[in-house]
């Protein structure tokens, strides 16, 4: 079942290579999506994909780099829709 989710990631998680991780976690596992820093220091993601890989997706993410820790995770299902790769936005 493919499902979406969007996530907010708060924690040490700008200036430490997020970004990228969760780019190439993402094209690793085939999701879609986009990831991108907020002003707050957070940053915003809405990943797509088969449900076994999007609910295990954050935890992949933390687990590819030493410089960031995650502290808290916000999750709120969204509808799927048709898109293609994942991208960085700015």
């Amino acid at each position: 079942m493919i499902i979406r989710k969007h996530f907010l990631v708060s924690g040490r998680v700008q200036g430490v290579g997020f970004r990228y991780t969760a780019l190439r976690v993402a094209e690793k596992y085939g999701l879609t999506g986009w990831v991108r820093n907020q002003a707050d220091e957070t940053v915003e993601l809405e990943v797509q994909g088969p449900e076994e890989l999007v609910d295990t997706y954050i935890k992949r993410v933390q687990l590819s780099s030493v410089w960031m820790k995650i502290e808290h995770v916000e999750e709120t299902d969204m509808d799927v829709i048709k898109e293609d790769g994942f991208r960085v936005r700015f």
